[in-house]
């Protein structure tokens, strides 16, 4: 069984970005510049939103965090994401979910321009990708296509179950394991509703569980050499522990790990891949690699 590890993955292609950011800027070129609006003091947004600055200076990037309190109106937000979209020194940028319950977050999605777009969020990207054309894909997929391909898992003509089927990971996930220049599998999405689950995850050759629910791939629904990537990263209650709790993944590890022939640990796999992804679009954007 081998580990895959994005931690270490993330830590190079962070490396090889900022050898070519430092070769854009000594060639006179500007400095990727990623911004980040978060609203309030949710935990894990202010982890997630802490860990992009620091991922921003590894890359040799400029970082712009803008906050908000919780009452922020809809409008001020709106505002602020209209000021983003036409200053000229910001490639890129995202506001960090969730919103406060007042926000309509599709309305702010849909207000950010899909040049800036890094998160890969506004319909425009989502369309494009899923029919092939260059664009900014979301950034946990991305991380989990980028770790396949540095593992060399062979994904053409695979079986691929994706579990789960939200719009930030199951979805999109399924459309590039689909595509012929991305996954080029055989792909199935499964759900809670699903009444085949236990079936179709058994044939699975590529397992991707993005569930939400920790422990909830068990030994007897993977098959015996599987590939299994975990997306889940749930809060659990830890008193051991500094923080309180522990990151839990969708997958009970310790009895599915001896069956695969490749699996993610949680946390250390696609964790930080998401971010380094984030990066990756972020440079795109600079290079105005999809848009012109």
């Amino acid at each position: 069984m081998t580990l895959i590890d994005g931690k270490s993955t993330a830590a190079a292609i962070k490396q090889e970005i900022a050898e070519e950011v430092r070769a854009i800027v000594a060639g006179g070129g500007k400095q990727p510049h990623l911004a980040a609006i978060l609203v309030g003091h949710d935990g894990g947004s202010e982890t997630y939103v802490r860990n992009k600055v620091l991922a921003c200076e590894a890359c040799g990037f400029k970082s712009t965090l803008v906050r908000f309190e919780d009452d922020v109106t809809e409008a001020e937000l709106l505002a602020k994401v209209a000021a983003l979209n036409t200053d000229s020194d910001i490639d890129g940028f995202i506001v960090q979910l969730p919103l406060p319950r007042h926000i309509d977050e599709q309305k702010v999605i849909m207000a950010i321009d899909p040049r800036k777009d890094v998160d890969g969020f506004h319909p425009i990207n989502v369309g494009r990708m899923s029919i092939g054309l260059p664009c900014f894909i979301s950034a946990t997929p991305l991380g989990i296509l980028t770790l396949l391909r540095r593992y060399g898992v062979a994904t053409s003509g695979k079986k691929c179950v994706v579990l789960g089927r939200s719009n930030i990971v199951g979805k999109p996930m399924a459309q590039l394991m689909m595509q012929k220049q991305y996954g080029d599998s055989t792909v199935t999405v499964c759900h809670s509703h699903s009444t085949t689950l236990r079936e179709e995850c058994r044939q699975a050759d590529i397992l991707i569980a993005a569930i939400g629910q920790p422990d909830f791939v068990t030994a007897d629904m993977v098959k015996e050499g599987a590939v299994v990537i975990d997306v889940g990263t749930t809060r659990v209650a830890d008193p051991t522990r500094k923080s309180g709790y522990r990151l839990n993944g969708d997958v009970k590890f310790d009895e599915v790990a001896p069956k695969c022939s490749m699996i993610t640990p949680v946390p250390g796999g696609v964790g930080p891949m998401t971010i380094c992804s984030l990066m990756t679009n972020t440079l795109a954007a600079a290079k105005k690699a999809y848009y012109q």
